[in-house]
């Protein structure tokens, strides 16, 4: 079953109850996803076919601004659909300019903010990332609302149908836990809404981080036995979350959870660590090839955004990361544009230098410092100083191309290689479930992928320590939208004992308040619900 060409219908009646129940609904925007007012026990009815384009949207969410495929018709109106409320351009960011490994030149609102650790609750694109993640949330909330099991049986669905929306309603229970997962990671205390929720102008209270934390493990612990099963590589079900996307996101909330509510959980970390690698996902051979265009193909992705050329046209998402570097190097990765907005920072540079081999980490041939006026960063608007790079190609492993410069490289929002460091990370910081030895085979492992001469990838039980692993993830997940929440885990985003060009807005770094180890509220979701409180500091 192949749900992604992103082709939807929704009814009006519907998309009114998507955002009745949350505190946005006054300050965003929104259009109705068809324009044929339709009651839903029309739009749905007794067949299946609407239950997947509905389904669909949820993920097409993840990867466009719209339902046209483009940005003009935009989910979330009157914020820049291809980029500020673009769900992965914006994580992106997020994750990546606020920390010590990318820099963009550009001097839009909100842009220098990032590279400067200096953002405030008026940010556009913090603004966009909010509330994209809540329209994604409030459509698993329409979604559940309307295929619960005495809807399905008042429209007369058969058991077969009920068997497969009994499916997809975990599908979209679990996409729902993973969008609260990123609010708590970015704004820890967060108005809450689910499919329960009462819909009109009634404001949401706020959940508390400890609460919400709590809310995300059960949710996805009751998902686990519901979901698809996990099956590794290409397949009719590609794209969909299953269970390995479950045990995959547990890994990554437990990693953090000292972090979030002070309790850890690395035991936990790595009992899902272990049901992952037990389900037969395989390392791409050639890490390089992971980020390729027919990376689809790869028993490495456990859940990607998948992007499909002209069907998933977007400015946002995977054409970003293939447009914003050097336009020098446009055609070597088949982009449809080379934009020179992002550069590496010296910081990220000297993370492989200090690798005795690091000339051999095929990780390190992709900064293209031979490319760079400049390693150091001293004028922020010249392009040309700073790093390019080239991870990811919109061309096939074989070198053939895709049919068009449209993305068709699928992002990895959750892969193997992540497991194996959540895995050692874990045992590192005292985790039960999995000696040293075995955690440094996983690493071992990610490094001789990477190193074109093995013998010189491996580290010994000396080496591997939290300061190693802080670096190696740095190496080995680059430009995938996690450093920030790992920096803030370390102790290391806000401190003045690990610095970066331009942290804290001086070019040779200094340490920054603690407010910024999380994202404000925006400010006018504050200004029109009495019920929350602005984290400290904003």
């Amino acid at each position: 079953m192949k749900l992604f060409k992103f082709k939807y219908i929704c009814s009006a009646a519907l998309f009114s109850t998507m955002l009745g129940a949350t505190s946005c609904v006054n300050d965003l925007d929104t259009v109705p996803l068809d324009k044929d007012e339709l009651v839903s026990e029309v739009v749905f009815g007794s067949d299946i076919d609407a239950y997947q384009r509905a389904l669909a949207k949820i993920y097409a969410g993840l990867a466009i601004g719209g339902n046209s495929g483009g940005d003009s018709d935009q989910d979330v109106v009157g914020i820049d659909g291809g980029s500020q409320s673009s769900f992965l351009r914006v994580t992106w960011n997020m994750q990546e300019l606020a920390s010590d490994i990318a820099h963009c030149c550009w001097s839009d609102p909100g842009i220098p903010d990032f590279n400067h650790l200096t953002w405030s609750s008026s940010s556009p694109w913090i603004k966009g990332s909010y509330y994209r993640l809540y329209y994604q949330i409030n459509l698993c909330n329409a979604f559940l609302r309307e295929a619960a099991e005495d809807k399905l049986a008042g429209r007369g669905c058969s058991s077969d149908v009920m068997a497969k929306v009994s499916g997809y309603r975990a599908e979209a229970r679990f996409m729902r836990a993973l969008m609260y997962q990123y609010l708590l990671d970015f704004y820890r205390n967060v108005p809450f809404v689910d499919e329960n929720s009462p819909i009109g102008s009634e404001r949401p209270q706020q959940i508390m981080k400890d609460d919400l934390f709590k809310y995300v493990e059960s949710e996805l612990l009751v998902c686990e036995s519901e979901m698809l099963p996990a099956t590794p590589g290409f397949n009719d079900n590609y794209g969909h979350a299953n269970q390995a996307a479950v045990w995959a996101a547990l890994s990554r909330l437990y990693l953090n959870a000292e972090t979030y509510i002070g309790t850890a959980k690395y035991t936990e970390c790595i009992t899902y660590c272990k049901k992952v690698i037990a389900a037969g996902y395989q390392l791409e051979p050639v890490y390089g090839d992971a980020f390729k265009a027919d990376n689809d193909q790869s028993k490495e992705m456990i859940l990607p955004v998948r992007y499909d050329g002209e069907d998933t046209m977007t400015w946002g998402g995977m054409t970003a990361l293939l447009c914003w570097g050097s336009s020098e190097f446009q055609t070597e990765v088949n982009a449809k544009g080379g934009w020179n907005g992002i550069r590496v920072k010296s910081s990220f540079y000297h993370l492989f230098q200090r690798e005795p081999a690091y000339d051999k980490d095929s990780r390190y041939a992709m900064l293209r410092a031979d490319a760079a006026a400049s390693i150091e960063i001293t004028d922020e608007s010249n392009f040309k100083q700073g790093i390019p790079v080239t991870k990811f190609y919109n061309v096939n492993k074989d070198g053939s191309l895709p049919p068009s410069s449209e993305a068709w490289t699928d992002f990895p929002l959750f892969r193997l290689g992540e497991i194996y460091l959540n895995l050692a990370e874990a045992v590192l910081r005292g985790g039960n479930g999995s000696s040293q030895s075995e955690a440094l085979d996983y690493v071992n492992e990610l490094r001789r992928r990477a190193y074109t001469d093995k013998v010189s990838a491996d580290i010994t039980l000396s080496d591997f320590t939290l300061d190693f692993m802080m670096d190696e993830r740095g190496r080995e997940l680059f430009f995938e939208a996690h450093r920030r929440t790992d920096l803030v885990r370390f102790g290391k985003l806000t401190s003045g004992d690990y610095v970066w060009p331009w942290k804290g807005g001086v070019a040779e770094g200094k340490a920054v308040s603690n407010i910024y180890n999380v994202f404000p509220i925006p400010s006018d979701d504050i200004g029109s619900n009495e019920n929350l409180k602005q984290n400290e500091g904003y």
